[in-house]
């Protein structure tokens, strides 16, 4: 029988590119779901992660860095941005303690609505040697949004987690469980495969050919003991291909190879991992191609072969 003190509810992840957010929802759920790497961006849509106390139920939706929408998919991910933050029972706005307060900033604040509420996580204050310097960072993004709380953490370290989780959870209304105790997402296995191939190519791969990467699962089979995997990384133009697939196909071994034991990891099984590229020019402007990369469309999709 649920305590009439077990709280439960929903709270959006938000910031600007590159402050740890992914990274914060990792840490929060004590799960990898989303992937993480050091450019800016590397979320493209929403994320789902549940966690589950004997005391509440948080509902977190992780989303893309705020920033210029300058194609329709970049105008889709700031979509995606709105629909993480809108009708949320708590906003969690991530900002870099480590960086000043920028024009960008508050264009990413914002972006919050006045009857939003919202908790400042100074996020990497494992980097800062002198606590004090946090104060007036906090002090000009109060002076930005009547934020309720600011709580300085570290998602890479740990540090403050706690707390703000404290916090998460007072900020909710009481309730029960929405979810199973044991569910952590609402993302399909085929979109979290798609997305550690996408992860590992960013971590491999450097200037603009990451974000023109946009990766499609074509086959998925599946037995007990092994997982057959076909994907096709779509890049936008022919010099891009190149550099994937790398001096006699080394590249594209490497990010297979890498792949493949995070999978592996993933799934708890062994996994057959086959890696093309092509070249489709402008398909972050094409709405058919991106809505079959949309995760949306995967729910349902593996094959399950007995």
């Amino acid at each position: 029988m649920t305590s009439l003190s077990h709280r439960s509810g929903f709270v959006g992840i938000a910031g600007r590119p590159n402050t740890g957010k992914s990274t914060l929802l990792n840490a929060l759920i004590g799960e990898k779901l989303a992937i993480t790497a050091a450019q800016p961006q590397t979320t493209r849509t929403s994320i789902q992660g549940v966690l589950t106390t004997p005391e509440a139920q948080v509902i977190f939706t992780d989303s893309p860095g705020i920033h210029k929408s300058d194609t329709l998919f970049n105008k889709r991910m700031m979509d995606t941005v709105r629909g993480a933050i809108s009708d949320r029972d708590l906003v969690l706005f991530v900002a870099d303690a480590t960086r000043p307060v920028t024009v960008e900033d508050e264009h990413a604040v914002g972006a919050l609505s006045r009857s939003d509420r919202a908790v400042l996580v100074l996020n990497k204050i494992d980097r800062i040697d002198d606590k004090r310097l946090l104060l007036p960072l906090i002090q000009k993004y109060f002076d930005l949004f009547p934020f309720r709380e600011a709580i300085p953490a570290s998602a890479r370290t740990g540090e403050g987690l706690d707390e703000l989780k404290r916090v998460i959870v007072g900020c909710l209304p009481e309730g029960p469980a929405l979810f199973p105790d044991d569910y952590l997402t609402d993302q399909p296995m085929r979109f979290l495969a798609a997305e550690i191939i996408r992860e590992r190519i960013l971590r491999a791969a450097r200037e603009e050919v990451p974000h023109a990467a946009a990766i499609l699962i074509e086959s998925w089979e599946e037995t007990p003991r092994l997982v057959k995997i076909e994907a096709t990384i779509h890049v936008e133009r022919p010099g891009q291909k190149t550099i994937l697939i790398g001096n006699r196909g080394q590249m594209l071994k490497r990010i297979g190879t890498e792949a493949r034991i995070a999978l592996e990891d993933k799934l708890e099984r062994k996994v057959f991992l086959s890696l093309f590229v092509k070249v489709r020019p402008g398909w972050r402007e094409d709405p058919e191609f991106l809505n079959t990369i949309d995760w949306h469309s995967m729910v349902g999709s593996e094959k399950t072969v007995t």
